[in-house]
């Protein structure tokens, strides 16, 4: 069967027992996964859920889907671009997959909006993107994807994969890492997001020249916080400094 849509297919068994473990210790309700490529996780997964919903994209796929998991009533399968697909009509649900690398950082966005019911992600994603997510402020790694999904999710890491677990190897090492969602959604949580994004638009800029085409000068140079780059922020400070600003500018959070 020829490659498509850069895939590359987990077969090991050892790494496929600790994703399914990792999603589903027991038992689960409903378990969306994206990525279902040739079934392999499905495999895992399908004796300990009461409903299994795969994402696959490639039509190709899909026959042998159908043909090795279509007799069970728990099963389905849905041959859709999981990017225009929205999750939550399958929910409250786990979100689980071996990802594409190409739009990881899309699904994992995708992931972080869909808000209470969608508690737990379990992801086989690029190394390089597993330590962005675990990134500490000040570190070359750490970017808006941190502190995006920071400000919703702890992030932890399952287990490393080298590129021998899959079919055929990838030319890099990939990781499993879990997202559990905080028990209590940041405020405002859309604008908060806008408000992440404009501070790193122009990562090695301070937030005082990121930010002022949104906010009067004389706003933003009252907080210590100007002088910084938003790299040097924690997503506690984030939180902090959105809100000071929001209450002195009102809703609009903007002066356009």
């Amino acid at each position: 069967m020829p490659r498509k849509l850069g895939q590359h297919f987990l077969t090991s068994a050892s790494i496929l027992e600790r994703i399914r473990d990792a999603i589903c210790s027991t038992h689960c309700t409903r378990v969306v996964e994206i990525g279902a490529g040739r079934g392999a996780l499905t495999r895992y997964l399908l004796p300990r859920v009461d409903e299994l919903h795969a994402i696959e994209l490639d039509e190709t796929l899909i026959p042998a889907l159908e043909r090795e998991f279509g007799a069970s009533p728990r099963f389905h399968v849905h041959q859709v671009n999981v990017l225009d697909t929205d999750l939550a009509e399958w929910g409250p649900a786990v979100i689980a997959g071996n990802l594409p690398y190409y739009i990881t950082s899309p699904i994992i966005e995708k992931f972080v909006r869909l808000g209470q019911g969608f508690d737990t992600a379990v992801f086989l994603i690029q190394e390089e993107v597993a330590e962005r997510l675990r990134a500490s402020p000040g570190t070359r790694d750490y970017g808006f994807l941190t502190v995006q999904t920071r400000l919703f999710c702890s992030v932890e890491l399952i287990c490393r994969v080298p590129p021998g677990a899959f079919s055929p190897p990838p030319k890099v090492n990939s990781a499993v890492v879990r997202l559990r969602r905080n028990s209590e959604m940041p405020h405002a949580h859309t604008a908060l997001l806008q408000f992440v994004s404009r501070c790193f638009v122009m990562k090695r800029k301070t937030l005082r020249n990121n930010l002022k085409p949104y906010y009067p000068p004389e706003m933003i140079e009252a907080f210590p916080e100007a002088g910084l780059r938003a790299e040097q922020l924690s997503t506690e400070q984030f939180r902090d400094l959105f809100g000071k600003l929001r209450a002195g500018i009102g809703d609009t959070g903007s002066r356009r």
